[in-house]
């Protein structure tokens, strides 16, 4: 297995060490929780919404799909 210490950091690692750099309160922490948290949602409703028009689904088509096994 690699040593820890010869894996390079990425660019996000090192922008979050940079910021760890300052002390922050309990509420910032879970501030910034909640805002890593909608981020990567947001990228999730960014990739399924993609998805959808690629894919050309619709309403229609998903409750198609809900209904396959009833």
């Amino acid at each position: 297995m690699d040593d820890i210490k010869s894996v390079p950091f990425s660019n996000v690692q090192l922008e979050l060490l940079k910021l760890f750099a300052t002390n922050l309160s309990a509420e910032e922490i879970a501030e910034l929780r909640r805002e890593l948290a909608r981020f990567y949602a947001r990228k999730s409703i960014d990739s399924a919404n993609k998805a959808w028009i690629e894919k050309e689904l619709s309403n229609s088509i998903m409750d198609q799909w809900q209904n396959e096994d009833q």
